[in-house]
């Protein structure tokens, strides 16, 4: 009996051109896995970047890692990303993306995989392409490029977001794997502080930065000065620094009960560029 050969395959190096084209179709909703395909052409593999194929041409993409991120994929071929994914589970910690795309791919992975822990459905995508100056908005001028010597100085901030947004710590056991991928992400300079008298009151991250465009994530205020209106001027400060850097195009998505920073992300001029899913396994 011959056996069909799937349409979802593993990418090769020279297809990292067209993947990224079809990334640039939609930047905010794949600038996550467009970061991730130029990192992994950078270390010789992109085998963690599932692609399904009609008639040798990319249609669709999936990062499988850690997190699973659907790019462009559609009702006819996600049953196809689901088989190849189905015996991952122990792998993934979440699956998230455009609410379309995770809903559907998640359809067909739940009866494998079991319940999720949580479902954050309705996720408000955003952006922002205009630095918050021009809207009369004041960057707090403390704000700055984290330094690789203040590493376990942001450590707490870090643990903190994490824990709180996703309900368990980052870690169990020793903060080795973790403190390096903090110092990985503070030595390319996409961490930004506001520090005072050795302590952390503001912390965000660049979790994703390609083709022009810079999703943030982690935005954190030490939990003793929230309700100030202060962190307003603090991410203004690091839309201001980012769209005069690395990326004229900011992006990020919040949840979709999280009224204050919602308000916040309107006040410094983040308008709606779609909505995504969270699902935490």
């Amino acid at each position: 009996m011959l056996r069909t050969r799937s349409p979802v395959r593993p990418l090769s190096l020279d297809e990292r051109d067209a993947a990224l084209d079809l990334c640039a179709r939609d930047l905010p909703r794949s600038v996550f896995v467009a970061a991730r395909i130029l990192e992994g052409a950078r270390s010789g593999s992109l085998s963690s970047v599932l692609g399904h194929r009609d008639e040798g041409a990319l249609t669709g993409l999936v990062w499988a890692s850690a997190n699973v991120v659907p790019v462009g994929t559609t009702a006819g071929d996600r049953a196809a990303f689901a088989e190849r994914l189905r015996r991952w589970r122990g792998r993934c910690a979440s699956i998230f993306g455009a609410r379309e795309e995770v809903v559907g791919l998640w359809e067909h992975l739940e009866p494998q995989w079991g319940p999720a822990r949580a479902v954050r459905a309705h996720q408000p995508l955003l952006v922002a392409d205009r630095p918050p100056s021009v809207l009369g908005i004041e960057p707090d001028p403390r704000v700055r490029p984290a330094r690789p010597d203040e590493v376990d100085l942001v450590l707490p901030a870090a643990e903190h977001m994490f824990t709180a947004e996703i309900g368990y710590p980052p870690y169990t056991g020793s903060s080795r794997g973790y403190r390096a991928s903090l110092a990985s992400i503070i030595a390319r300079g996409h961490t930004y502080v506001v520090v005072e008298d050795g302590e952390v009151l503001f912390k965000t991250d660049i979790g994703s930065l390609a083709l022009g465009c810079a999703q943030l994530q982690g935005v954190w205020v030490a939990p003793r000065l929230r309700g100030q209106g202060l962190a307003g001027p603090m991410l203004a400060a690091v839309l201001e620094q980012v769209m005069a850097g690395p990326a004229p195009l900011v992006t990020l998505y919040v949840n979709d009960f999280n009224h204050a920073a919602r308000a916040t992300y309107d006040r410094l001029g983040f308008t709606a560029a779609g909505e995504f899913t969270t699902v935490l396994l």
